[in-house]
């Protein structure tokens, strides 16, 4: 058993296999320890969230050595039956790495019961185990840019269902056309830790499969002339977002939520709204709207330059960081930022938007959460005087926003994974430049440095959980610093990870400027104490 740091908030326990996992996770279940937030089990590991002040990793690791991790957990009464169409792309492939014929992997598929271990990657998506270990694959060389929704896969001892389009490099082995998400269903995922799970094949089985209908929304449009703000011009989609969502990680959902919290918290103080009231996360300004009554506005974060048109055409010029009065038939324009990327719109007394699975936060990766919002839109406004305070006029930002042109030096805790590194690899992470691409969204920043990092190995790591700040190194050893909308488990090593004080800095870093990792200690396994 080992103790590795990933966060100043963070630390992962590796274990000796997903046994020890499970049990250690059903243990904390039963007997949990004051300041443990969030648990993330997965193949070999338990990703841990504390909270500092209630108890430090030491103490932690100390409680963990005292636990028994024999206990077998009891199978779930709860059978779910998934039927395939056994026609993937790899089938064919698969069969060749097992040494069977299409219809043997077909036979063993189907006959073997499966239990859901663990849930990550994506919402819904479940790690299922117990399969016949003649159909233990690699993943793909190559992974897929996108594997369709549906798709049945293998990779290592593990069997899985796409809930979603999205990237991966399992071995698709065929489809399935149940919905193994959805956000109307209670709960979202169709599979959830510890559900047993058989799999039949839909051109032998006989069955008459029953695919139920998606609940209907019963979503209100409102009236023509209700308070409301009607988004004339989006150049890039708008998100919704607060805190986050927690408590979620067994369905597969991460937090999400604001990229840049203090801006978030600041944009609520201007317009005197209760804190982690949802506010519209704008990248890159350009956002425009026009108000349908009198309100009052308020931005924080990236600095723009805010117009105010009037029904007469006088126009009106604001700043970000204090708060601004509207009056019905108001345009309000928001310019494009010389620094930063992303600003927080509030509006005194809250928007009217629903929250999902109990927050309003956008998840991009996850496709959770309010829609994005785009030109054409109307936004309600909620108008709710509870818990409203006075407008503040002295919000300042917590840092510079920086520019394009910019070199942004983040701290970073080594770990977990720092030693699947050679030394020179460290060296090339924390005295190289590395340069913010394009590829960049809410999910991370993709990095790209002159020298690649340097790994030990090209073995294969087992899914394990991943934090917010995480620094993942794929094969190119180009790495991606995870932001709000990361996968909740990953399968490439983290070197380390942002610390926490500087992950709103993180999230206002542009295109084309450059970071610098700081290491704040050396990496080192984190030693039980009371």
């Amino acid at each position: 058993m080992r103790f590795l740091p990933v966060s100043l908030t963070t630390i992962l326990v590796e274990l000796a296999d997903l046994d020890e996992t499970l049990a250690l996770f059903a243990s904390f279940q039963a007997d949990p320890i004051t300041g443990i937030a969030e648990m993330v089990p997965a193949a070999r590991t338990l990703m841990i969230r504390f909270r500092p002040e209630k108890v430090s990793p030491s103490e932690l690791a100390a409680d963990i050595a005292t636990r028994d991790l024999s206990a077998k957990i009891a199978p779930s009464e709860h059978l779910v039956e998934i039927p395939v169409r056994y026609d993937g792309e790899d089938l064919a492939d698969v069969a060749e790495l097992t040494g069977l014929s299409v219809e043997e992997v077909t036979r063993r598929h189907t006959e073997s019961e499966f239990t859901v271990a663990f849930c990550g990657f994506a919402p819904g998506f479940g790690y299922l185990v117990g399969g016949d270990p003649a159909l233990h694959v690699p993943r793909r060389k190559s992974p897929r840019t996108r594997i369709p929704a549906g798709s049945v896969a293998l990779a290592g001892a593990f069997s899985g269902v796409y809930p979603q389009a999205s990237p991966g490099g399992w071995q698709i082995i065929g489809t399935t056309p149940v919905k193994m998400w959805d956000i109307d269903r209670d709960p979202g995922a169709l599979f959830q830790p510890g559900y047993r799970v058989r799999f039949f094949d839909m051109a032998k089985a006989g069955k008459t499969v029953h695919i139920p209908e998606p609940a209907a929304r019963s979503e209100r449009p409102g009236a023509a002339d209700d308070p409301q703000f009607k988004v004339l011009a989006a150049p890039m989609p708008a998100f919704f977002q607060d805190f986050g969502r927690f408590g979620q990680t067994g369905q597969g959902v991460s937090a999400s939520g604001a990229l840049d919290h203090g801006a978030f918290n600041a944009a609520n103080r201007i317009v005197g709204n209760p804190a982690n009231t949802p506010t519209l996360e704008l990248t890159l300004g350009g956002f425009s709207f026009e108000s349908s009554v009198r309100a009052v506005i308020g931005l924080a974060g990236a600095p723009c330059p805010v117009i105010v048109r009037d029904a007469a055409g006088r126009n009106r010029d604001f700043q970000t960081w204090q708060p601004i009065a509207l009056e019905a038939g108001d345009v309000v324009t928001i310019g494009h930022p010389k620094s930063g990327m992303r600003s927080y719109l509030a509006v005194r007394g809250g928007f009217g938007v629903a929250p999902v699975l109990g927050s309003a936060a956008t998840d991009t990766l996850a496709v959770v959460g309010p829609e994005p919002v785009t030109a054409g839109a109307v936004l309600a406004l909620k108008g709710s005087k509870d818990g409203l305070a006075s407008v503040s006029t002295n919000e300042i930002p917590a840092f510079d926003a920086p520019s394009a042109s910019d070199v942004v030096t983040l701290d970073v805790v080594l770990g977990p994974r720092t030693d699947w590194f050679t030394q020179e690899g460290l060296e090339t992470l924390t005295s190289q430049l590395w340069q913010v691409t394009p590829q960049s969204s809410r999910v991370g920043i993709r990095l790209a440095g002159e020298v690649p990092l340097e790994r030990k190995d090209s073995a294969e790591l087992p899914s394990e959980g991943t934090a917010t700040g995480a620094i993942q190194v794929p094969h190119s050893g180009q790495p991606v610093l995870f932001l709000a909308d990361h996968p909740l488990t990953g399968g490439y090593p983290v070197i380390g990870a942002v610390a926490e004080y500087h992950l709103d800095l993180a999230g206002q870093i542009p295109i084309n400027a450059k970071i610098r990792f700081r290491p704040i200690g050396p990496f080192a396994d984190i030693a039980a104490s009371r």
